[in-house]
This record gives C-alpha cells, sequence and structure tokens, in this order.
C-alpha cells in the first residue's frame, strides 16, 4: 500500500498544502489567500475562522489533485506564522477577537516600557529582544481591551495560543491544546534554558499560565484528526513547528553552521547553532529550531527581515505598477541597474539587525529619469541587501564562515533575484528541487514523529538541489552598492513618532 505525507504551511497571505509520496516527491499543491485587517495604522489582523476555512479548502484541492482519498495519508505535520497570536473561547470555540498578527505595531509603546525595565532578564532567559513583534504584547493587549475576556479567563474559558495552537485544536475537535517548543520560543514567554513558560515573564506582563497551551515536542503524536471536522478521517498529527524553523529542517541543514535564507511575505535566515544557544552582540535572536527525542532542543539564531515579498504585493496591490509577482524577473533585467534608486521597504520598522520599530519605507535616490522597472529592481535587491547584513552579523555573532547558503520560499523561483544574492553576498546560493521546505519540513517532522524515519540522516538524503548560483560581481562593486544601501537605511530609521 502507498504512503502518502501532508504537510500544512499556514503562512502569513496564506496557506500552502503539500502531498509528498513516499519517495517524497511533491505530488501536489493546495493554496488559499485570506484577508490581510488593517483596522489602523500599523495594525495587522486576520479571521481565524477565515483562516481555519482556507486551511481546510487548500487541504481539499492538493488531496484531490493527487488524487487520493484522506485515509491515505500517513500524518500530517503542520508549520504556522509564528508569532501571530489568537485568544478564544473553548467552550464555543469561537475567537474573542482577530488574530493579531506578527507585523503589529499597536504595542509598541508598551514593549518599550516593558524593555527598558525588564529586557537584559528577558533576552538572557527567551534569547530575545523585547518588541511587539512576538506573541506577549499582544496576548496582553488583547486581555486589557476585549470586554468580557478578563471574567472569561477566571471561568477558565480562554485559550491563547498560536496558529499552530490554534489549527491542532481545531483539527482535533477541541480534545488537543498544544504548542511546541519552536513556537513557544517566538512568544517571548518561553524560557530556552528550562524549556517551560516562564512565571517571571508571565506575572510581569500579567498572563495566566492557565490560557497557555501544554508545550510538547516537534515531533510526536499529539493527537488526531476528528473525522466530524476534517473529511471523515482520523490521521496522526504528528509534527508541528514554527514556519521559518520548518523551512531549516526542510533544507536538511541539521549540522552547527548550515544556513538557510526562506522568503516569504518577510524574509527570514536562519543558522543551526546546535544544542547550545548562542546570543548576538549585534541584534540576531537565539531561538529554538525544534524540539526532538523528549526535550532535545536544537537552537539557531534568527535573522528576521519583516518586509520581503509584502514589498512586490505593495508594487502590485497598491502602486500597481505590475500586475504579477512573476513580472518583477523580467522587468529587472530589462534595465541595467537601478538608475541610483534604494528602497528600503520599512513598511512596519526595520527587524534585525536594527531592530528599529519607528524606520518607515524610504526610497531614495528618484530622479526625473527613474522609471517603474528601476523601482522593482529596486525592490528585488533591497530583499538581497537585507539579507547580506543578517549573514554578516551572523558570521560575525557564531564565528562560523558561511560556504553556501540555501534558499527557499516563492521569490528563490524569480533568477535574477536569487543571482544578484549570490552577487552580493560573494558566496554560491542553492536552490532545492522543492522550495517549498517549510510545507516540506513540516512533513518530514509528522513523518519523524511517527517513525517513518529513524535518524536526521534518513531525512538528509532527501535533500535535492536544483540550481546553484555563483557569485559574479567584483568586491569594489559590491562594496559600492552596499554603502548606498546602509546609508538609504540610515534615512529609513526612527521616522515616526516614538
Amino acid at each position: 500500500m502507498s504512503k502518502y505525507y501532508m504537510g500544512i504551511d499556514q503562512g502569513t497571505t496564506g496557506t500552502t498544502v503539500l502531498v509528498l509520496d513516499e519517495e517524497w516527491n511533491c505530488l501536489s499543491r493546495g493554496y488559499k489567500e485570506h484577508t490581510q485587517h488593517f483596522p489602523q495604522p500599523g495594525w495587522v489582523e486576520h479571521d481565524p475562522m477565515e483562516i481555519w476555512e482556507k486551511i481546510l479548502e487548500s487541504i481539499d484541492m492538493a488531496a484531490k489533485e493527487a488524487d487520493i482519498n484522506m485515509e491515505e495519508v500517513t500524518c500530517i505535520g503542520l508549520d504556522n506564522q509564528g508569532e501571530t497570536v489568537v485568544l478564544w473561547d473553548n467552550v464555543t470555540g469561537v475567537p474573542v477577537y482577530n488574530a493579531i498578527v506578527w507585523q503589529d505595531k499597536r504595542t509598541a509603546r508598551e514593549a518599550d516600557v516593558i524593555g527598558e525595565k525588564h529586557g537584559d532578564m528577558i533576552r538572557e532567559k527567551t534569547g530575545l529582544v523585547v518588541d511587539a513583534y512576538f506573541s506577549a504584547t499582544k496576548i496582553r493587549w488583547i486581555i486589557d481591551h476585549v470586554p468580557g475576556v478578563k471574567k472569561k479567563i477566571e471561568a477558565r474559558r480562554i485559550n491563547a495560543g498560536t496558529l499552530d495552537t490554534w489549527m491542532i485544536w481545531k483539527m482535533t475537535h477541541g480534545k488537543v491544546f498544544v504548542t511546541d517548543q519552536s513556537t513557544a520560543s517566538r512568544t517571548m514567554l518561553f524560557n530556552v534554558h528550562t524549556g517551560e513558560w516562564d512565571q517571571e515573564i508571565l506575572d510581569i506582563l500579567g498572563i495566566p499560565r492557565s490560557i497557555l497551551p501544554e508545550i510538547r515536542d516537534s515531533a510526536e503524536v499529539y493527537g488526531y484528526t476528528d473525522p466530524l471536522d476534517f473529511f471523515g478521517a482520523g490521521i496522526p498529527i504528528s509534527g508541528s513547528v514554527v514556519d521559518q524553523q520548518a523551512a531549516l529542517f526542510g533544507q536538511a541543514c541539521f549540522e552547527p553552521g548550515t544556513v538557510k535564507t526562506t522568503y516569504g511575505t518577510g524574509c527570514f535566515m536562519l543558522m543551526n547553532t546546535g544544542d547550545k544557544p548562542i546570543y548576538s552582540a549585534n541584534g540576531l535572536l537565539t531561538t529554538v529550531g525544534w524540539g526532538l527525542d523528549q526535550g532535545h532542543m536544537t537552537f539557531a539564531l534568527d535573522g528576521g527581515i519583516y518586509i520581503a515579498g509584502a514589498a512586490v504585493q505593495w508594487l502590485r496591490d497598491k502602486l500597481r505598477i505590475i500586475e504579477h509577482a512573476k513580472d518583477t524577473e523580467a522587468m529587472a533585467e530589462s534595465v541595467e541597474d537601478t538608475g541610483g534608486v534604494f528602497f528600503v521597504p520599512a513598511f512596519s520598522g526595520l527587524a534585525a539587525p536594527h531592530w528599529d520599530q519607528y524606520a518607515r519605507g524610504t526610497m531614495v535616490g528618484v530622479t526625473g529619469g527613474t522609471t517603474r522597472e528601476h523601482i522593482v529592481r529596486a525592490t528585488l535587491e533591497s530583499m538581497a541587501y537585507q539579507v547580506k547584513d543578517n549573514l554578516d552579523v551572523m558570521i560575525g555573532d557564531s564565528g562560523i564562515e558561511i560556504e553556501v547558503m540555501r534558499v527557499d520560499g516563492g521569490a528563490s523561483v524569480n533568477e535574477f533575484l536569487m543571482q544578484f544574492q549570490a552577487d552580493i553576498l560573494g558566496i554560491p546560493v542553492d536552490v532545492p528541487e522543492i522550495t517549498e521546505t517549510t510545507a516540506l519540513g513540516a512533513a518530514y517532522l509528522a513523518a519523524y514523529g511517527v517513525g517513518e524515519f529513524k535518524s536526521l540522516n534518513d531525512i538528509k538524503g532527501k535533500w535535492r538541489l536544483r540550481k546553484r548560483y555563483e557569485p559574479s560581481m567584483d568586491e569594489k562593486t559590491r562594496k559600492k552598492l552596499l554603502d548606498k544601501w546602509h546609508k538609504a537605511v540610515e534615512r529609513a530609521k526612527d521616522w515616526e513618532e516614538n
């Protein structure tokens, strides 16, 4: 009997589902976008019920395209957006408020106050800088601002969780309330040394431990899909991990010093640092890669970029200077350079290594001769420059020289961007055969969780290279471009009133 594995990537703009066969070939892909809500400047929300509907639709699409029955799926793994958080009534199953998205900045000032008083302690315990990016201040905001939530907490009717917790709770008809170590490490409430929620931080933020999920390994059987809610099938849910760590796993970056970068709505570079957390002096985050085999955690350094693919979406949906994201490759290649234009897409501040919540999007070097092609090229180049900044810091903080970077995500199919990325990094860039490595990593973890893989070496042999981009830019040109980029970044900083 054939075996099929399913990976669900619940991302910021949509949900991707892959069905893979027993040789780990991708048989099908389902994808559905969900709505982005912007109720006020700097606020970003999702409707958790809509996300649940889109998850089911994308699963159905992938299963039909692969021509399989749901009962044939061996196991399901999932990954999630990370810091996006939802609180819901655990009796009715109805969210008390929209999910507050990782990009949301409504709690920036509260985060500043917490950081001034407790920043060093929180950094030491969680590996994170205090920032509105993470889940903790979002949870507190919902408790403080949504009527009736405090009473429901007293009645033990509130569950709070990142979207992995919401998905698993929904898939199991409310029977399982869990998260894994990697996603917990994105909340600013998880102690990376003890592997538990940290009571001191919970007390400072006024978040009751009772509303938080149980922390489990990234690969184990959490429960089974409920046939009532899930296509009539009871399938093991046996892998769960935050999205960027899923991609690190899907890229088989299992040794310390191996690096991947995922180009999605944002852009995220992770380096495996082994079984001990390494702290960055230069703005990178210390995070949990995954937890396996009864709590054994692998750690990573994380360089996050808030806006990457979202800038291309902005060109398409707001400026309307492109029709499709795929048009950007030919447009960028149609001009020799950007005509001196540099674009810093700090729509919601700058993440690593700058951590400026008050930076805003800035375009400099615009002249009367600037064309839409120049703007498109500058947008693509901005992704590569931000990745370069993070890699330089990662090398400096870890003391490990990086010989090659593995890449994935939507923009990794853009040949102009990948070549420019190799050029500006000065090292090769490797694109795998399956670029949807977040969903792939989730599926790998699920298979590990049910014993289909006996070791990480079994998974490593599944990774296959599609194309390597070798750098061809000379050092003088690289330095000149980077100097201009850094001047542009300085002009974007500290724009909003803080």
